[in-house]
C-alpha cells in the first residue's frame, strides 16, 4: 500500500460511509478501525473525531511516541487545507459509493494488507475519478454537508433553504419572544437555543475558514513555544511539598480517631480526600510523569485505593469532556438532568453519546430545574455517592474493557476499589466508630467536606456557553469559549489544585498544573492576539455566574411551562 497517496474528500467521505474510522492529522489520513477497542483513552475519544482535522486534538493529548506509533495507522495524505465533515457519532451523514467501499482494508492492525489491497487500491483511484473530478458547486455542497450537523445529503437543499431564510425567521422569532407564552414549548426552546448561538456568533471571531484557520497557526505556533520553554517538565520538588500536606491531613485524621473525636477525624479525612484528588487527576492526564504505566499508576492508587474512585471512570468521562466541552448531547460533565440543566437544549429530551441514554424532560424535571440554583449546593455536597455508583457502574461495564495496551487496568482498579472498601467500610466504619448514628454522622461529615472540589469542578463550565457553532470553529476558540478561569493570590493555589487554571489546562492539558499559572501569561498574550475573550473572574463573582446561569435555565423552564399551560388552554397542536 502507498502511504503517500493523495486521498480526496470524496474518497474519505466514501470510506467513512463505509464504516471505516477516518481521522486526519498533519495531512495524514489514518484509518483507526484496528485501534478504536485498543485505545487507552476510550472508543468516544477516537469517534468523535472521525471525519475532521484533530491535528490539534491529537498533539496536546499524546506523547511524541504515541504520535510516532499512530504512523502505523496511515493509509495516505490530503492536499490541502481541511474543511471537517460532522462525526456520525454527531449525526453527519455521508454519501456512499457501491464501488468505492468494496475496496477498503480490513487489517486490524493498520499494517499493509498485501497485494490485493494494494490493486483494491488503484480500483478505488479508478472508481472514484469522476467523483474527485467535482465542479465548485460540488465542492461547496460537500462543505455545506459538513457545516450542517445532522444534515445528510438528503437535507441538502433543506439545508440550503434554512440558511436562507434564516434572518427571516429569527426577526419572526423576536417578535414572536415578545409574547413567549403564545409559541409551542417546542417553539420556544429553539427560540432559546438559536439565541444562544446569535449571541456566541456575534461575540466571538468569525467562523469563517481564514480566521480559524489563522487561529489554529497562532496556537500550533504557542504550543510549539510552550514544548520549547519547558513548560512540559514536573517539577518533584512541588509534589514533595503536597505529599507533606497529604501526610499532614491523614495523620490528623488518625489521631483525632484515635482520640474518639470521630466527627473531628471526619473533617480531615474529607480534607485528604479533597486535596490529594488533585493529583490524581494530574496522573489521569499523564502530567506527573508523562509516562502511561506510571501516571496510570499513580492515578489507581490515589483514586482507587485512598478515595474508592474509578480513576478509569474518569478518564473516560474527562477525556470526551475536554474534546466536546459543554456540549449538550456530548460532554457527559454537564448531562445532570433532572437536577440540574445548563442549558436549554435540554428541554427536547436529548440522547447521550456518552451514556448512550435519553433524557427525558417530564415534570419532575420541570420541578427540579426550576428550584436548581437554590439546590446547587446541597447537591454538591453529597456528590461524591453518585461518583461512588458511575465509578462502579462503569468497572462493570464493557467501557472498561478492550482497552489495548491497557487492559491491565480494570481488575487493578477493581482491586484496589476493593481495598477500599475495606478499610473504609470494615475497619473504619464497622470496627473503629461505635454506633450507628456515629457512623451516619461521620460518612456525611467526611463527604459534605469535600463539596468545595465539586464546586470547583462545575464552577468553570456550567456558567459558560453551551452553543454549537459548528465543525468550523477551530479547537482552541470552542476550549476558550466554553471554559472559564478562576482568579486568586498565587498563596491559595494549594486550595484550587489547579482547576482554577480550566482554561489554559483545556489548551494544554498534559501540561503539569504548577506550571499553569506562568503559562497563563501565554494565554492571555494568545487571546489578545487571537480576539477570543479570556474569562476570568473571582471565586466568588464565580459562584455568581454560575447561580445566574442555573437561574436564567430556570425561567427559561418557567416560561416553557407557560407555554404548555397556553396550549393545553387553547387547545392548539404542539404541546409537548
Amino acid at each position: 500500500m502507498d502511504h503517500n497517496q493523495i486521498f480526496s474528500r470524496r474518497r474519505i467521505e466514501a470510506l467513512i460511509a463505509a464504516g471505516r474510522v477516518i481521522v486526519i492529522t498533519e495531512g495524514r489520513v489514518l484509518q483507526l478501525d484496528g485501534w478504536l477497542d485498543k485505545h487507552p483513552g476510550g472508543r468516544l475519544a477516537v469517534l468523535h473525531m472521525v471525519g475532521r482535522d484533530a491535528t490539534d486534538e491529537i498533539n496536546v493529548y499524546h506523547s511524541h511516541k504515541a504520535l510516532q506509533m499512530m504512523n502505523k495507522y496511515r493509509i495516505g495524505l490530503i492536499a490541502g487545507p481541511w474543511v471537517n465533515f460532522t462525526p456520525p457519532i454527531r449525526g453527519g451523514i455521508y454519501r456512499d459509493n457501491t464501488e468505492a467501499a468494496q475496496y477498503i482494508p480490513d487489517d486490524e492492525d493498520g499494517d499493509d494488507a498485501g497485494s490485493s489491497w494494494s490493486s483494491s487500491l488503484e480500483s478505488l483511484n479508478s472508481s472514484t475519478t469522476s467523483l474527485d473530478s467535482m465542479t465548485t458547486e460540488d465542492t461547496s455542497h460537500s462543505a455545506m454537508i459538513s457545516s450542517h450537523p445532522n444534515k445528510g445529503l438528503d437535507q441538502y437543499s433543506s439545508s440550503v433553504h434554512h440558511d436562507q431564510g434564516t434572518e427571516h425567521r429569527h426577526k419572526s422569532s423576536n417578535a414572536q419572544l415578545n409574547d413567549h407564552q403564545h409559541l409551542s414549548p417546542t417553539d420556544y426552546t429553539s427560540s432559546a437555543v438559536q439565541k444562544a448561538i446569535d449571541n456566541d456568533v456575534r461575540d466571538n471571531p468569525s467562523l469563517d475558514a481564514e480566521t480559524q484557520r489563522a487561529i489554529t497557526l497562532k496556537y500550533q505556533t504557542l504550543h510549539q513555544r510552550v514544548k520549547d520553554e519547558g513548560f512540559y517538565e514536573c517539577h518533584y520538588i512541588e509534589y514533595g511539598k503536597e505529599i507533606i500536606r497529604y501526610i499532614l491531613l491523614f495523620s490528623l485524621f488518625l489521631t483525632f480517631l484515635r482520640a474518639e473525636w470521630y466527627l473531628t477525624s471526619a473533617c480531615f479525612l474529607g480534607l485528604f480526600w479533597h486535596q490529594i484528588m488533585f493529583t490524581a487527576h494530574d496522573a489521569g492526564h499523564r502530567g506527573i510523569t508523562h509516562n502511561f504505566v506510571a501516571d496510570t499508576m499513580i492515578g489507581i492508587f490515589i483514586a482507587d485505593f485512598c478515595c474508592g474512585l474509578s480513576i478509569g471512570w474518569w478518564k473516560s468521562s474527562h477525556n470526551v469532556h475536554h474534546l466536546v466541552t459543554n456540549h449538550p448531547e456530548h460532554d457527559p460533565d454537564i448531562q445532570n438532568v433532572p437536577l440540574f440543566a445548563t442549558c436549554p437544549s435540554f428541554f427536547r429530551s436529548l440522547h447521550s453519546s456518552y451514556y448512550d441514554f435519553t433524557y427525558t424532560w417530564d415534570a419532575f424535571a420541570n420541578i427540579a430545574v426550576k428550584y436548581q440554583a437554590y439546590t446547587y449546593y446541597p447537591v454538591m455536597g453529597i456528590a461524591r455517592f453518585n461518583l461512588y455508583l458511575l465509578s462502579w457502574l462503569h468497572l462493570l461495564s464493557s467501557r472498561s474493557t478492550n482497552l489495548g495496551c491497557a487492559a491491565w487496568t480494570r481488575p487493578t482498579e477493581i482491586a484496589f476499589m476493593l481495598g477500599y472498601w475495606f478499610l473504609f467500610g470494615y475497619c473504619l466504619l464497622w470496627r473503629s466508630i461505635p454506633t450507628w448514628t456515629l457512623r451516619v454522622a461521620f460518612v456525611l461529615v467526611s463527604h459534605i467536606i469535600t463539596m468545595p472540589l465539586h464546586v470547583q469542578i462545575t464552577l468553570s463550565h456550567w456558567a459558560m456557553p453551551t452553543a454549537d457553532l459548528g465543525d468550523a470553529e477551530s479547537f482552541p476558540q470552542r476550549q476558550l469559549r466554553t471554559t472559564m478561569d478562576v482568579d486568586c493570590p498565587a498563596w491559595f493555589d494549594f486550595v484550587h489544585g489547579g482547576l482554577q487554571f480550566q482554561a489554559v489546562h483545556h489548551l494544554f492539558p498534559r501540561v503539569p498544573r504548577h506550571n499553569l499559572r506562568r503559562l497563563q501569561v501565554l494565554v492571555r498574550e494568545f487571546c489578545e492576539d487571537t480576539n477570543i475573550e479570556y474569562k476570568i473572574f473571582g471565586f466568588v463573582e464565580g459562584n455568581k455566574q454560575v447561580l445566574g446561569k442555573l437561574g436564567e435555565v430556570a425561567a427559561q423552564v418557567e416560561m416553557m411551562v407557560k407555554c404548555q399551560t397556553y396550549m393545553a388552554a387553547t387547545g392548539e397542536s404542539g404541546l409537548h
